[in-house]
């Protein structure tokens, strides 16, 4: 038998945010007004409480008042994905690599276009923050919910909060 998805929706300046798992952890988070929003399966169920703690964590992330995350998460993938994706936990806050540095530091240096690829497919937006990925000139390339909303996160990062004009061109 299969575990229920448990999914909620919660307002950030970014727009509303689907939040999503099992009893495991969470498996999506995504920006749904970004390019690529979650459409809940009919068969997911709404919580409002099971990820109360993410939300609370999410508030403050945006709040510029958390620079790490503390939940269970359960993202499902192929090995190298999950390997990328366990990579890009240890970006710190505020900081950015590139593509290709990951794949130097995991001992693959020809596969920076499979870790672009993996990290594009990861389906935690936010507290698997692939949004700390650039190019390897520095230029933002990439991102599954709009390059708008990673310029967005980095800035965020580097100044502890969003300019308003910025949440607003985002909606």
């Amino acid at each position: 038998m299969t575990k229920p998805i448990l999914f909620t929706v919660m307002n950030s300046p970014l727009g509303e945010i689907l939040l999503a798992g099992s009893t495991q952890g969470l498996t999506h988070v995504s920006l749904q007004a970004g390019t690529s929003p979650l459409i809940p399966k009919p068969n997911w169920q709404r919580d409002e409480d099971v990820w109360a703690t993410a939300v609370t964590q999410l508030t403050e992330y945006f709040a510029g008042e958390r620079q790490n995350f503390d939940l269970p998460l359960a993202p499902q993938g192929t090995p190298f994905q999950q390997e990328i994706w366990r990579y890009l936990q240890t970006i710190p806050y505020g900081r950015t690599t590139t593509y290709g540095t990951i794949a130097q530091e995991l001992g693959k240096p020809t596969a920076s276009r499979a870790v672009g690829a993996a990290n594009g497919r990861n389906p935690i937006a936010i507290i698997i923050p692939c949004h700390r990925v650039v190019g390897s000139n520095g230029a933002l390339t990439g991102y599954a919910g709009g390059l708008q909303f990673k310029a967005a996160l980095l800035e965020l990062e580097r100044n502890g909060r969003l300019d308003t004009a910025q949440q607003l061109s985002l909606l």
